[in-house]
């Protein structure tokens, strides 16, 4: 049987700052890019449960931390957030979040499956978003896991401020 690494919980130090603030250029990128998604029409609570859904398959600790705070700032019920691990079997979600947390499953995990994100996962994300939102949806997806990249290969810790 092969050994699995471990990280012991009490080294809890980064490798190094986070790559968006040692890049010259990189964090203000970031940010203007988190604007425009933010600004493109999707509901704001809607986009938190899928930064909190993609947070949670790559065990993105400092996200874990941040979205649902920014979440319960925005009114999100500790109910919903409780559940957005469980969302196909819990009863708080509508139509759109449904197909927005797929969505954000299927482009968080695209070598689960044959097809990276199967046309009926985006046929039901087209029933309830339009291109500009769908562009949101995905780029915001794309920017959280990016984010859960930085945080996890360079070990941010949770709950700190950068």
């Amino acid at each position: 049987m092969e050994a699995v690494a471990t990280v012991e919980p009490t080294t809890l130090q980064p490798r190094m700052a986070n790559p968006a603030y040692a890049v010259p250029g990189a964090m203000p990128a970031l940010m203007e890019l988190g604007k425009a998604v933010s600004g493109a029409g999707v509901p704001p609570s809607t986009l938190e449960l899928v930064h909190i859904r993609a947070s949670q398959i790559n065990g993105c600790g400092v996200c874990l931390v941040q979205h649902p705070r920014i979440a319960k700032r925005r009114g999100e019920t500790d109910e919903r957030l409780w559940a957005i691990a469980g969302w196909r079997d819990a009863p708080y979600f509508d139509p759109a979040e449904r197909a927005a947390l797929a969505l954000a499953e299927a482009v968080t995990r695209l070598d689960d499956r044959a097809e990276a994100v199967p046309d009926a996962i985006w046929d039901e994300a087209t029933r309830h978003y339009d291109e500009q939102q769908l562009g949101a949806l995905v780029l915001s997806i794309a920017l959280v896991n990016l984010w859960n990249r930085l945080n996890t290969t360079t070990r941010q810790v949770a709950g700190q401020a950068w």
